[in-house]
């Protein structure tokens, strides 16, 4: 069964309408976004969702070689999710049509977009082992990666998931842990826990440091990806990864760190009011206060907690931090800690959460291990939309080596001491890296990178690469002469869609869609004193007094959509709301640069703005249509003008206008005129509000504005609701002080 997406245009000839489309997107957005861009984008996925694979191979043949065209086919083909896309954009990275940068930003997005199907992870699979993806470990890791994600939606549909699909990936992990290789090791741990089968933790309980010395000498960072990837096991197992978790937690001969990820672990499997007792009472004996702080920070801040889902871990954490000391409360932050704040509207069935967890050692300068994320909930579902982690392990180390950067020093020395250690670091045969990142998106890891002494060599020898330093030199010479760029990315940030059963038979759908497009007009200018030779090398800038003078007009469009009501293929039936941002924000700056002096000045000057540089309106209505008849669409306001001049008033008259029982009786949402024949003479309170509100900044020469006006239906009902009903408006405004006029800023 598919449910289709809300259709906005009729398809009758797909290889037209793309081209039709995309012409508009390229003429319109060249200088500034149009503020139906992100509109026009959506129509054009929703196209190109019932393109073939054949109109995909036309379309690319006719605007490859065209760089605008190029780049809206490649921002708007990963998205389509269809086995055409994916298809597409393995056969042209394979014929190398496609650079290395455009391939991984398609295929982080394709996999992600794209349906899970058998087709579709058979194609992965058979690209991880494609020769060429194997040569460039960027593009190994995104696929593999990759591969887990499909795994894991697949996966989320099925009652009983199929072993088969994940057995290559643990057998490639046992294979890696007998040769000892520790970056194999990382990223195939990291592709279990996006794939996050129940199988796979018997595996990765093998790599853990509780079954003897044949894990115990796998290094650390090992160890802590090995944790971190039960994360989504436990989300179909928790009860099995609860007690795992608190077996490493409760093994104090354990590092510190790998104790406070398993405490991470073990409160997103949302322990039951015994278990976080127990852990409670761990607590209280607790020696090492890293843990103990951060144990109790975690707690702590969940108490606080207002969401739904973290009711039953609220109130058990209420019960833990009565038992536990309060002097773990008084610790400061050199002490390791765990922040979690959420915002909940239950009428509405929002919300949205932020975490931080902040790992900390006693012997370090910097922290061991820092992970920050936002999470939202959404009629009863949640998702981790965005994580960040970064380990600093290997840094540390090369720090402390040198203790003279911890001694009470001006600023320009302790860079320097800092440098001096980095490159000292960077001649010594240990290969641990410096740091790491990840990044996960939706609960599933996208990217990481290890900043380790093999990464900086190849940077090293990218940056001096001839081709490159050639391309330093025309990009230059093009300043010089004046140059003028323009950009556009268009992004598909939100689709997110839940279709429900009803009686009639017709399908419900709460849905969110967000797409934006950004765009930039750019011209620079530089001028060098002296005038450069015909063959400068890089280093002679150095020696020049250079003088730079931009001109950037960078704008953004952003349309959300908030649908509620019966979707089909052909009729639509539902309440729509719409929010739009558009914003401009025009910049002219002068920067002049002499290395060789050490002086450098930076000058905003005077540049003409908008009325508005940023503007957001939203509007909620009930619209009807006729796929086939999209003419005959019906679309009506759920507060009527005539409705809202006569309730403006501060006291209804005895009787309400005929005009005004006209209006009441096209929207279900009104009152209905059995209630206002009964109760005549009933007093509302207005619902419309418009203000401005002005503050002046004599030093740089402006006066900003913000315009809030709002139309709503909480005459009807005081509730969070009926508020956002109707149309409401917020824009930003800057202008110059007349009588205050700056010429420039320095």
């Amino acid at each position: 069964f598919f449910q289709t997406p809300i259709q906005l245009i009729k398809i009758t000839n797909a290889q037209a309408q793309i081209v039709e489309i995309l012409n508009h997107l390229v003429t319109h957005n060249m200088v500034r976004v149009h503020e139906d861009a992100p509109l026009k984008f959506l129509e054009l996925i929703q196209v190109l969702r019932a393109a073939h694979f054949e109109d995909l191979e036309m379309l690319w043949s006719q605007y490859r070689n065209r760089p605008a065209y190029r780049q809206w086919i490649l921002d708007a083909i990963p998205v389509i999710g269809t086995p055409a896309a994916l298809r597409f954009i393995k056969e042209k990275f394979l014929a190398d049509e496609l650079t290395v940068a455009e391939t991984a930003q398609a295929l982080i997005a394709s996999v992600h977009m794209a349906t899970a199907n058998t087709e579709n992870i058979k194609l992965i699979e058979t690209l991880a082992v494609n020769s060429k993806v194997l040569e460039n470990p960027v593009l190994r890791e995104i696929v593999l990666l990759g591969y887990g994600t499909m795994i894991s939606k697949y996966c989320a549909e099925k009652a009983v998931c199929p072993v088969e699909l994940i057995k290559p990936i643990q057998e490639l992990l046992a294979e890696a842990v007998a040769k000892d290789d520790t970056p194999e090791i990382i990223l195939l741990l990291k592709v279990l826990g996006n794939a996050g089968h129940p199988s796979s933790l018997k595996p990765i309980t093998k790599i853990l440091p509780i079954h003897g010395t044949a894990a115990a000498i796998l290094q650390m960072r090992v160890h802590a990806d090995a944790i971190m990837a039960l994360r989504n096991i436990a989300k179909k197992e928790p009860r099995m990864i609860q007690e795992l978790a608190l077996q490493l937690y409760m093994d104090k001969a354990l590092h510190p760190e790998l104790r406070m990820l398993a405490c991470i672990v073990l409160f997103e499997t949302r322990p039951p009011m015994g278990l976080v007792t127990t852990l409670a009472n761990i607590v209280k004996t607790e020696e090492n206060l890293q843990v103990a702080s951060f144990t109790y920070s975690h707690m702590k801040s969940l108490t606080r907690s207002t969401a739904a889902i973290h009711a039953s871990v609220a109130a058990a954490c209420n019960v833990a931090v009565k038992i536990l000391s309060p002097r773990l409360d008084r610790l400061s932050f050199r002490f390791s800690k765990a922040i979690h704040m959420d915002i909940y509207n239950s009428p509405l069935m929002l919300g949205a959460a932020a975490s931080a967890f902040y790992i900390n050692d006693a012997a370090t300068i910097l922290p061991r291990s820092i992970v920050a994320k936002t999470s939202a909930y959404l009629a009863g579902a949640a998702a981790d939309v965005l994580e960040v982690g970064v380990r600093t392990e290997g840094l540390q180390e090369a720090i402390l080596k040198n203790p003279a950067i911890i001694d009470s020093a001006d600023r320009i020395t302790k860079m320097k001491r800092v440098i001096k250690a980095l490159s000292q670091w960077k001649s010594l045969p240990n290969r641990k890296p410096l740091a790491s990142v990840y990044v996960k998106f939706f609960g599933q890891e996208i990217a990481f990178a290890n900043i380790d002494k093999a990464f900086i060599d190849q940077a090293i020898a990218l940056a001096t690469a001839p081709s490159v330093q050639a391309f330093g030199r025309n990009t230059i010479k093009a300043l010089l002469s004046g140059a003028s760029y323009h950009f556009a990315k268009p992004l598909l940030a939100t689709e997110v869609r839940r279709i429900l059963p009803t009686a009639a038979g017709l399908p419900m759908e709460l849905s969110l869609y967000t797409a934006a497009v950004a765009a930039a007009a750019v011209h620079i200018k530089a001028t060098t004193t002296p005038t450069l030779p015909e063959n400068f090398h890089i280093a002679h800038l150095l020696k020049t007094d250079m003088q730079l003078e931009t001109e950037i007009r960078p704008s953004i469009a952003v349309n959300t959509f908030a649908v509620m009501g019966v979707n089909t293929a052909i009729l639509q039936a539902a309440l729509l709301s719409r929010a739009k941002l558009n914003s401009i924000l025009p910049a002219k700056i002068a920067a002049r640069l002499d290395i060789n002096e050490g002086y450098f000045k930076i000058e905003a000057l005077p540049v003409s703005v908008p009325e508005h540089i940023a503007a957001v309106h939203v509007e909620t209505f009930a619209v009807a249509r006729n796929i086939e008849d999209l003419a005959a669409e019906k679309i009506t306001p759920l507060i009527p003008a005539k409705v809202l001049q006569s309730i403006s008033r501060e006291i209804l008259t005895s009787k309400i206008t005929s005009s005004a029982s006209a209006s009441l009786s096209r929207s279900s949402e009104i009152i209905s005129k059995d209630m206002a024949a009964t109760k005549p003479t009933i007093k509302f309170r207005a619902a419309q509000f418009e203000k401005k509100y002005c503050a002046k900044t004599v030093a740089i020469g402006m006066k900003g504005c913000i315009k809030v006006a709002t139309e709503n239906a909480a005459f009807l009902k005081d509730i969070a609701l009926y508020k956002l009903a109707g149309k409401h408006s917020i824009a930003l405004s800057f202008k110059p002080i007349e009588s205050e006029a700056i010429e420039r800023l320095e």
